[in-house]
């Protein structure tokens, strides 16, 4: 569900006050866009939703109802670049304030972006988009607020007309403005209809008004939904850009046996936008030059910060970050199969290399598991605060072969010891996403004796 999907905003911008009635036997107008590489504006997003959720409570009982609110509020300034060789469209933004509020049941989840990442390039490829910093790795949670924002170069162009329209004409809004708007992967039925009601003035400025509506029923990552749309938005013809939209909606959770709907979430979504002669100086041509603005194994990776835990480590987005219980995290890999145990302990009970390698070697020899050596413990990091020791194994369980690699930082302030388990035939692409998850650790706080 995005930003977009359902939200709230109380008033309308002083913009909208004191509007004329759209004279009647208005000409054809072009309501027209063009977002080139170069185009600068700032955009101010708000969102509110208030709704309920029917959880699973457990075999043979009825499901919990649980009530689900959320504030948001984003501002930020953004230029257009180049697409890269792949195609899509691509931006880099700065953002300047971040609201972001989330509360299921007792539940609640504030999150925010780092100051040190709030520039960030935006691609939208087909019906993908993914958010990176050329200034550092991107948290889980920072990369959520900006995937579920609207990308408004592909949203706005979308609800626009193709051509010249008379008050009373409706148009269909395009598949990339209803998938911005809804956040559906599938759309199964319905759509979003654009219409433009007429041409009026606001503070001296001449501004087309359109009303957005329509009813989609499709699939995203809450499962089967139905999303009912009605809103506003203003063209303003002066400076040739839809300056506003608001959309109210309710977003049906829906049983993917039954179709029952086992939740419901209102809201509006509200956005205003406004012109930037120059780009800001984060975004200006000195400040872009010489930063890598295209996705590479580097500044795609994702950052893991646990102060509980008190660990913190990089990966490679094809790992996902899974269960975290006691003093250990796992990581998995979601398409290869690879897997990651990653065990946090006291100073005083982090092994050496040597006793790790003797210690996993009879583990594996007890599992029936033949068992080879591929690399001997070597140091990889010989600082005074920090060392850091890997070897490699190669094991047969049966049919099933393994690389298994493994690694072990030692800190005054405790440590850690890293198990990866890789398919045979999947270790030549993964031991090096290994190495960056191990070679990337650090433990952040003093680990007690538990």
């Amino acid at each position: 569900m995005t930003h977009a999907t359902v939200a709230c905003h109380i008033g309308l911008p002083l913009l909208l006050l004191g509007f004329t009635r759209p004279a009647a036997g208005q000409e054809a107008v072009t309501l027209a866009e063009a977002f080139k590489p170069g185009l600068c504006y700032t955009a101010e997003v708000r969102v509110k939703l208030d709704g309920k959720l029917a959880i699973p409570a457990g075999k043979d009982k009825p499901p919990q109802v649980v009530p689900l609110t959320g504030a948001s509020r984003l501002v930020y300034d953004e230029r257009l670049l180049d697409p890269d060789e792949a195609g899509g469209q691509k931006a880099v933004r700065q953002y300047r304030e971040v609201e972001f509020r989330r509360a299921l049941g007792t539940n609640v989840q504030d999150a925010g972006i780092r100051p040190a990442v709030r520039r960030m390039v935006v691609i939208r490829a087909g019906d993908r988009r993914a958010p990176f910093s050329p200034d550092g790795p991107l948290t889980w949670g920072e990369i959520d607020i900006v995937r579920t924002d609207v990308f408004l170069p592909a949203t706005i162009p979308g609800l626009l007309p193709p051509n010249p329209v008379k008050p009373g004409q409706s148009w269909k809004a395009s598949a990339a403005a209803v998938a911005e708007l809804t956040d559906l992967e599938v759309v199964e039925d319905g759509g979003v209809a654009v219409e433009f009601a007429g041409v009026t003035t606001a503070d001296g400025r001449r501004v087309a008004r359109l009303r957005v509506f329509g009813t989609v029923r499709g699939v995203n990552q809450d499962g089967p939904n139905r999303q009912k749309l009605d809103g506003t938005a203003y063209f303003d013809l002066d400076a040739g850009m839809l300056s506003y939209l608001s959309v109210r909606g309710s977003h049906e959770l829906l049983d993917g046996q039954t179709g029952h709907t086992v939740g419901v979430i209102d809201g509006q979504f509200v956005l205003t936008r406004k012109p930037l002669g120059q780009p800001p100086a984060e975004l200006a041509d000195a400040a872009l030059r010489g930063l890598r603005l295209k996705p590479d194994a580097d500044n795609t990776l994702l950052l893991y910060d646990d102060p509980n835990l008190g660990v913190r480590f990089q990966h490679p987005r094809g790992w996902k970050v899974g269960a975290v219980q006691g003093k250990q995290v796992t990581l998995d890999h979601t398409r290869l199969g690879g897997g990651i145990l990653i065990t946090v302990e006291p100073a005083g009970k982090v092994p050496a290399a040597e006793d790790y390698l003797r210690e996993v070697t009879a583990f594996l020899q007890k599992e029936k598991a033949t068992v080879t050596t591929l690399t001997n413990p070597t140091r990889v990091r010989a600082e005074a605060a920090s060392t850091l020791d890997r070897f490699a194994l190669a094991a047969t369980f049966d049919k099933d072969a393994a690389v298994m690699e493994y690694g072990v930082l030692r800190q005054p302030d405790g440590g850690a010891t890293v198990a990866a388990r890789l398919p045979q035939g999947a270790a030549g692409d993964l031991r090096p996403e290994v190495e960056r998850v191990v070679r990337s650790l650090t433990v952040t706080k003093r680990i007690d004796g538990r």
